[in-house]
């Protein structure tokens, strides 16, 4: 029999601190430790945010235990670990999904809205292939360091250039305001100029220190805001190579 909410966190007071995607981890972990006539049985939001979420919790915290539960289900179901029952009767009973499954509590849900941070739909597609599975696993610094080597090569290989043009120097050549292989001449000097510096400093800043010692990162959100530079570097590189003869 799956233990209760109040089994898991027994002060009530600290339930109403955790965020809905907190709370959902805990949720989701008691979810899947039901047998499976218990998900037939008590899969429904009413019963789990209601009757049975709010056992063993002082009464003058039932409505608002209550309430944050459905804060974590709404959220779940958001996000795919939960799904409405097909057919009639059943409409307001859940399943738990194959991607719910697969998490089976607070730890996997924590991996999975770290890489949900990684938004894969809006990056370069080089990006996803060769940094996605060292952000998931958490490892930040290699994934920024792979993310901007990608670039490094991508921007080398459009200009032309050869293996021992490498880092700042390379970017400057390549976007050089005068001659750059890939400077768009349509752009004013200022603008020209300023390309040059974003990718300049771009590597300089995420590339280098990071392929010469530790440099901790340890907050999803910024390796994911960096990683998108990246990608957006790669964008201007591919829209500034010379068209195939």
């Amino acid at each position: 029999m799956a233990k209760l909410i109040s089994e898991a966190i027994p002060n009530a007071e600290d339930l109403l601190a955790l965020a809905p995607e907190e709370l959902a981890g805990v949720l989701m972990e008691i979810l899947n430790s039901m047998s499976a006539q218990e998900q037939e049985a008590k899969l429904n939001p009413a019963i789990i945010c209601g009757e049975f979420g709010i056992q063993g919790y002082p009464n003058q915290f039932s409505d608002p235990v209550s309430l944050a539960l459905m804060e974590a289900w709404v959220w779940l179901e958001r996000e795919g670990f939960l799904a409405a029952r097909p057919g009639g009767f059943n409409l307001n009973y859940h399943f738990v999904t194959r991607r719910g499954k697969r998490t089976k509590g607070a730890t996997d849900l924590a991996a999975y809205r770290q890489a949900s941070l990684l938004s894969v739909a809006s990056l370069h597609p080089m990006i996803v292939q060769k940094v996605s599975s060292a952000f998931l696993r958490g490892e930040y610094e290699t994934a920024i360091f792979q993310a901007y080597k990608e670039l490094e090569v991508a921007v080398r290989d459009a200009g032309g250039f050869v293996p021992t043009d490498i880092g700042t120097d390379l970017m400057r050549k390549a976007f050089n305001k005068d001659n750059g292989p890939l400077t768009d001449m349509t752009l004013p000097d200022a603008e020209k100029e300023a390309t040059a510096h974003v990718f300049a400093g771009a590597i300089g800043l995420f590339k280098n220190p990071h392929g010469h010692r530790n440099v901790p990162v340890t907050d999803p959100r910024e390796a994911a805001s960096i990683i998108g530079l990246a990608s957006f570097l790669l964008g201007i590189v591919d829209r500034a190579k010379p068209p195939t003869p």
